[in-house]
């Protein structure tokens, strides 16, 4: 695993366990040797990552659209700053460079970009890992909200299972790296085991 795309908030959130996390992920990235595909901003979760990719001798490639480019906030520092001309072009070109998806804490944007890469895993359009780094228990809802989908018929068992979950930034990764995908998605005949 080469490299590895990170969906985050643009805020810091509300608790500082948000930021460590982010902090720590960026730190075993770095550690492991895995560029950093991320937004290309400065600001929030994203920039904390960045710098602590950065900051431990790592690789960081950005991807930001004009539009946000044009209102300052890329990160001046990083190893590539990859200028695209939209949200839709941005998520293409991180799906192409990367290896394996995770999302930290963040809104409405980073869960949307978390499910499109999912969906597409679900579907065979990509065969790589998609992963929640769940800091403080952020994604406990989300993680049950998956429990439900599968128990009311909407998330197949082997779909339920490709979604890779750990509090633990090293177990999390580790978990990429003997990640299994399943077969793609069954319309007739669905297959529930």
């Amino acid at each position: 695993m080469k490299k590895i795309a990170v969906f985050c908030g643009s805020s810091e959130g509300a608790s500082p366990a948000y930021k460590e996390g982010a902090i720590q992920l960026g730190r075993e990235l770095a550690r492991r040797g895995i560029t950093l595909v991320y937004g290309g901003a400065s600001v929030g979760i994203m920039g904390t990552i960045a710098d602590a990719v950065l900051e431990s001798g790592g690789q960081v490639i950005g991807v930001i659209p004009q539009m946000l480019e044009d209102r300052e906030i890329s990160h001046p520092n990083l190893t590539e700053l990859i200028i695209v001309g939209s949200m839709h072009e941005r998520k293409t070109k991180m799906v192409d460079l990367a290896d394996g998806f995770i999302a930290l804490p963040g809104g409405p944007g980073t869960l949307e970009e978390f499910f499109e890469v999912f969906t597409w895993a679900q579907l065979g359009l990509h065969q790589k890992p998609c992963g929640i780094l769940n800091i403080n228990h952020y994604y406990d809802l989300l993680i049950s909200f998956f429990d439900h989908m599968n128990e009311q018929q909407f998330l197949q068992d082997k779909h339920h299972a490709m979604a890779i979950i750990d509090s633990n930034p090293a177990e999390l990764i580790e978990k990429f790296t003997t990640y299994n995908p399943p077969t793609v998605k069954a319309y007739i005949n669905i297959d529930q085991t």
